[in-house]
Parts: structure tokens; C-alpha cells; sequence
């Protein structure tokens, strides 16, 4: 049998370029097609319109005197100014901090003092978020490296802070010159974006991404989509995740699309109307995002017909969603994606013409340009069609974990190959299937369970919409499974009913231990299950902390 290391052959070069150069290019390839088109902000630019935009932003943020590799923070939901300070930031040679706009104040205190923000711009609310108000709770002392302040929006700055339109106005003559001579001595390796990571795994960590990480993976995710210039790509995904910024944004700008906002944050109305409206040829989310677009009451009203393509990504997709997806939406072209924050972030993509089972089955094959492995516990490559932890090598590995050395030493060998935690299966014709986390596995009594596997059962029962399993600490096996059960629409279910449904059909050993019903998931943004607060929410409820349950 050949080992389980597949390589991305390409004849395609990479870009050898930095996000302004890229965009700069753009604007002189296609000056007149729409580039961004915001509709909450009722505000359409076109390639030279933008850049316009971004250059008058840069050179502002030269005149306020912050310096190459200072770090400037975005929290903020979707908006112009989002992208716009995106392609400035990187002009500017400064190292874009991306904050989810859902953190709080403890979390944006933190993340702001990790990497020693200089600068940080806001919206001032979204939601349930009063993002001044969470800012004005933290002192000085608290925040000693944020110097500037700038608030999103038309209305009179708060105290302390200025607009974001004041930034532009702030250009000189000399800032721009001094943008003008940046321009040729920013490196494509030079740091360029920190997006904390810790989704499903707890503590949050700054992967530091280069230009030539997050620029090359977008040029190749819309390379895989077969993008063309003019296309025009729905991004309703958060701008804050690589999803967004770089699947998005990036691969937009190296293929002369168009970045579509339809919304803020995320509204299935809004979304269905953009795709009709502007005409979208791609459309991006989770299969969360799909569902609940499919299942709009007005969703027949809307016209479609112009999708050929996008990504959907994030979690897993029920097949029943993808033949939805593909014949309603007339997403011939859907492709699916793998990958992490910490390389750029896709590894893994399904091609346009796989069939609907192979996209749900697996997350396609190897990106261009880039190594993978499956190792076991010992580190030695496996087999194909076994079992083995995910282990990327390339272009897309991130710089490492900001101020993290030993994190970083960690997740990145001497040898470059970033340890994804992921396991997974490589068939013999290159395709991957994720099967689980490796720090997910359930070890009961020297038996491992694999959470992946009996989620897939448990979603077979006609009435379960969605299952996650995951450990629970267990006083006689160690680790026993606990489930958390989503019912489908309109129906309810006993744990009578899921522990019949498993009596006989999986090893007595799989079967969960614990069944909570829930009506929800504790989710992050961008639609991956946060195991980790399930985990704790069981081990609070049954006392398995304190030894009462075993």
C-alpha cells in the first residue's frame, strides 16, 4: 500500500507578490468593474474607486504616525471599512489584528495586550455589542500600547477617538510619499495579519500570517472554484476569519471579482437578496448558513439562477443539504474546504466537478503548492485508507504563534510540517476524509472512540438534526461518550428513543454514557462546535469534577 503523503503538483506559479501589490494590480486590470459592494452601506466601488480609498487610508495611517509591523485591530462585524482597512493596513506594512466581534471585554482586553496593539478601530455597536462602551471600561493602565482609537461611522467621534473618515484626511503630501517608497521595500514574507485561533481547543493564540500565506491561499481557493473576472462572490461569512478576509476578499482581488457583503452579520433574507440582486455567480458559508437559507419561507420568491460555484466549509455537510444546495440553488460548482487558521487557511478542496458524495464524504484533494502527511502516535507515516493526525508542509504554514515560541515549536516541527490535531483518511485517489480531532478522541478503558464515527450514526435516526460527542471524565473507564442531541424541526426525542436506536447497531462501548437534548450549539462565528464549553457544561451539571458521578 503507498503511504498516506500526498503532494500538490501544479503548473501554476505562486505569486510572488504583496497584498497592495496585488490589489494595485487590480485596480490597473479592471479599474472599471465593481470591486466592493456593501449593500447595508448602500456603497459600490469599483477596482479604482477602492484603491483610491485604501491609498488615501494608508497614507493616513503613515500621517498618524504608526510604523511598519506596529499591530492595528479591527472589531468590527462586516463593513466597507473592514475591507478598506484590510488592503491599507497591509500598505502600510502594519500587522492587521482581526478580533471576533462576539468577544467581550475580558477577551478583547487580552487579545489587544497579547500582541501589543498600537491602534485599534470599531464599530460602535452590532447586535447586542456596545463596542465603545466595552472599550471605555478599560482603562489606560489596562490597554498601555493602544495609542489610537478610531470609531466606524459618520457620527461625531467619542471622546478619545477619532472617525474612521478622519484617518484619510489626515494624508500629507509626505505620507504619501513615504506610502509611494513602502510599496517597494514591503516584503511578500513579511508579517501581515494575527488572527487568534482556539475555536474548539480552548485558550486563544495569535497565528501570524505573512502575505505570501493568506495572498496565495486566496489566489489558489479561487483558482479551485474556477473563478473569472467579473465573477461575483456572496461573502456572508465573517471578514474577521480567514473564511472571510482571505477565501473572500483575496480571492476576489487576484481574480478581478467582487466582494459582495449582503449583510452585517449573518441574515438568510439578506443574503438571498444579494444573491438575486447583484447577481452573484458564488455565494460562500457554513452548511448551517445554507440550511437556513434553503428553508427561508420566501425562498422560492428569489432568483438564483445566475450561481454556478462557491465554498462551503466549517463543519461537515449532510449530503441531503449538498443535493439541496446544488439543485436549488444551482450551485453546480459548490466545493467543499479544509484547513486551519494557522495555514492560511485552506489545504484541502474538493474540485467543481467531484460528485455530491465525494464532496460530503471528503474535503477533496491537495491544494496547490503544498505537503501533507498522516502520522500515528509514533510519528510515523501511515498507510493509505488508515487512520493518522493531519500534518501540513508549505507555503501556507503560518509564521507561528505571536510571542509563543514554545506553542509554536509545538504545532511546527524542526522539518516544517505544521500538527493539525486532525485525523483523517487519504484514499488512494488523493481524496481526504476528516474522521475527528485527535485531542477529541475518547479513550474508555484502553478502548478509543472516535466522536466523528458515532455522530454519523446518530444523524441516521430520522429525528436528530445535528449530534456532537465528546468525552466526559469517567471514575471506573477514565473517559466515557456524552452526547449532545439537536432534534430536527417540530420533532422531540426522550433518551429512551436514542439509546434504543443504538442498542444493537454500534459496540456497546460507543454508545453514549450521557444524552443532553438541546435546542442549540455553543458555536464560534464561523460555525464550528465549541466541544470544549460542552465538555464543561456536563462535567458542572453531573458533578464529574467533584467524583459524584462514576
Amino acid at each position: 500500500m503507498p503511504a498516506s503523503y500526498v503532494q500538490g503538483l501544479s503548473t501554476t506559479p505562486r505569486l510572488g507578490l504583496t497584498i497592495g501589490a496585488a490589489l494595485d494590480r487590480a485596480a490597473r486590470d479592471h479599474a472599471g468593474r465593481d470591486a466592493l459592494i456593501v449593500r447595508a452601506q448602500n456603497l459600490r466601488l469599483t477596482y479604482a474607486e477602492l484603491k483610491t480609498r485604501v491609498d488615501a487610508c494608508a497614507a493616513g495611517l503613515i500621517a498618524l504616525g504608526l510604523e511598519p509591523g506596529d499591530r492595528i485591530g479591527i472589531f468590527s462585524p462586516n463593513n466597507a471599512e473592514w475591507a478598506i482597512l484590510q488592503f491599507a493596513s497591509a500598505k502600510a506594512g502594519l500587522i492587521l489584528v482581526t478580533i471576533n466581534p462576539a468577544y467581550r471585554i475580558s477577551e478583547l482586553e487580552f487579545v489587544l495586550n497579547e500582541v501589543q496593539c498600537k491602534a485599534l478601530v470599531l464599530a460602535r455597536r452590532f447586535k447586542s455589542s456596545d463596542y465603545i462602551a466595552m472599550l471605555d471600561q478599560l482603562t489606560p493602565e489596562q490597554l498601555p500600547h493602544l495609542e489610537l482609537r478610531v470609531a466606524i461611522g459618520n457620527d461625531p467621534a467619542p471622546a478619545g477617538m477619532i472617525r474612521f473618515a478622519d484617518i484619510a484626511e489626515a494624508a500629507t503630501p509626505d505620507s504619501r510619499a513615504r506610502l509611494e517608497t513602502l510599496s517597494s521595500t514591503l516584503q511578500f514574507d513579511d508579517p501581515i495579519n494575527i488572527q487568534f485561533t482556539s475555536g474548539t481547543t480552548g485558550a486563544p493564540k495569535g497565528a501570524t500570517l505573512s502575505h505570501n500565506n493568506i495572498l496565495n491561499n486566496g489566489y489558489f481557493v479561487g483558482e479551485a472554484c474556477k473563478l473569472r473576472v467579473g465573477d461575483r462572490i456572496g461573502i456572508p461569512v465573517p471578514l474577521y476569519h480567514c473564511f472571510g478576509m482571505v477565501m473572500g476578499n483575496l480571492a476576489a482581488i487576484t481574480h478581478g471579482a467582487a466582494m459582495i457583503y449582503p449583510a452585517e452579520g449573518f441574515d438568510p433574507r439578506a443574503t438571498l437578496e444579494a444573491v438575486a440582486a447583484e447577481r452573484c455567480t458564488h455565494l460562500y458559508g457554513v452548511p448551517t448558513m445554507f440550511i437556513a437559507e434553503l428553508d427561508h419561507p420566501d425562498f422560492a420568491s428569489f432568483d438564483l439562477s445566475s450561481l454556478r460555484g462557491g465554498i462551503m466549509a466549517g463543519t461537515t455537510c449532510p449530503i441531503e443539504v449538498m443535493r439541496k444546495v446544488i439543485e436549488r440553488m444551482h450551485m453546480n460548482q459548490l466545493t467543499i474546504c479544509y484547513g486551519m487558521t494557522e495555514t492560511s487557511p485552506v489545504s484541502f478542496q474538493s474540485a467543481t466537478d467531484d460528485t455530491p458524495e465525494r464532496r460530503v464524504a471528503t474535503v477533496g484533494r491537495i491544494h496547490p503548492h503544498l505537503e501533507v502527511k498522516l502520522i500515528d502516535t509514533d510519528g510515523r507515516i501511515v498507510e493509505r485508507g488508515e487512520r493518522g493526525e493531519i500534518c501540513t508542509r508549505g507555503y501556507s504554514v503560518m509564521l507561528g504563534y505571536w510571542g509563543q515560541e514554545a506553542k509554536t515549536r509545538e504545532a511546527i516541527d524542526e522539518a516544517g510540517w505544521m500538527h493539525t490535531g486532525d485525523l483523517g483518511v487519504i484514499d488512494n485517489d488523493g481524496y481526504c476524509t476528516i474522521v475527528g480531532r485527535s485531542k477529541d478522541i475518547v479513550i474508555r478503558g484502553g478502548e478509543n472512540i472516535y466522536p466523528r464515527e458515532v455522530e454519523e450514526f446518530l444523524f441516521r435516526h430520522p429525528k436528530i438534526a445535528s449530534a456532537s460527542v465528546f468525552a466526559v471524565p469517567d471514575a471506573k473507564y477514565g473517559e466515557v461518550p456524552c452526547a449532545w442531541i439537536k432534534p430536527a424541526a417540530g420533532e422531540t426525542l426522550t433518551e429512551a428513543e436514542i439509546l434504543l436506536f443504538c442498542d444493537g447497531q454500534i459496540a456497546h462501548y460507543k454508545i453514549p454514557r450521557y444524552i443532553k437534548i438541546v435546542d442549540e450549539f455553543p458555536m464560534t462565528v464561523t460555525g464550528k462546535i465549541q466541544k470544549f464549553i460542552m465538555r464543561d457544561t456536563m462535567i458542572a451539571e453531573l458533578g464529574l469534577n467533584k467524583g459524584e458521578v462514576g
